[in-house]
């Protein structure tokens, strides 16, 4: 039986589905998802999520909290929360300074997990979900070394990248049916027995772009 611990980049992938059209399946059920993603052989050790706080925007705020309270039902994920902070860019057109809040520490942190589990032991293969390259490095490191250890991608829609597939001892996209097919109900029981609703909106139908 081959361990595997899941790293999910929250934001990557939900920019993803928001690109392929899937913005219906926003509810998704994360340990759920992942568990379809195993093989018969493979069994789901941890699931790590990583994501930001959204700030400067009460309803969104709203929704990712519900979001949230819905992952703490889930008894194998775990959730780690990075920061936004500010950048300074020079405008090409008129020369002007402007700031803008740029989500940051989410690579860094999962980096830091997924290298940490690596020597500590934690897991047969690492599934990471993104396709962000700054999750390259760790890859290759963990993927060239000379113990039986691997990293698999899980492609989110829309964020397939060669060269991280080039480098992965195995990947897959993630297709409207996988998605579709792990839903949280439009309402449950959270951990405090408070009642869990889906977001409003977050069944509107979009167009499709991709399977």
């Amino acid at each position: 039986m081959e361990n595997v611990i899941a790293y999910i980049d929250g934001f990557n992938l939900y920019y993803g589905m928001m690109d392929a059209g899937f913005g219906r399946y926003r509810w998704l059920n994360i340990q759920g998802l992942v568990q379809s993603l195993l093989k018969p052989a493979q069994k789901l050790l941890q699931v790590n999520y990583f994501t930001t706080m959204v700030i400067n925007d009460l309803e969104g705020r709203l929704r990712q909290r519900a979001f949230l309270e819905a992952l703490k039902t889930q008894e194998l994920v775990k959730v780690f929360f990075g920061k936004f902070q500010k950048q300074k860019y020079n405008c090409l057109h008129c020369g002007n300074e402007f700031q803008r809040k740029c989500e940051k520490m989410t690579d860094t942190a999962i980096v830091t997990e997924l290298v940490k589990d690596y020597y500590e032991n934690k897991f047969d293969a690492a599934m990471i979900i993104s396709g962000d390259t700054d999750l390259l490095p760790p890859m290759r490191l963990i993927n060239e070394a000379p113990d039986n250890k691997r990293v698999l991608v899980a492609f989110p829609p829309a964020r397939v990248n060669e060269e991280m597939r080039l480098f992965a001892k195995g990947s897959m996209v993630i297709g409207r049916k996988k998605l579709a097919d792990n839903q949280f109900p439009a309402i449950f029981t959270g951990v405090d027995r408070q009642e869990i609703s889906k977001p409003e909106g977050w069944g509107q139908v979009q167009p499709n772009t991709s399977d």
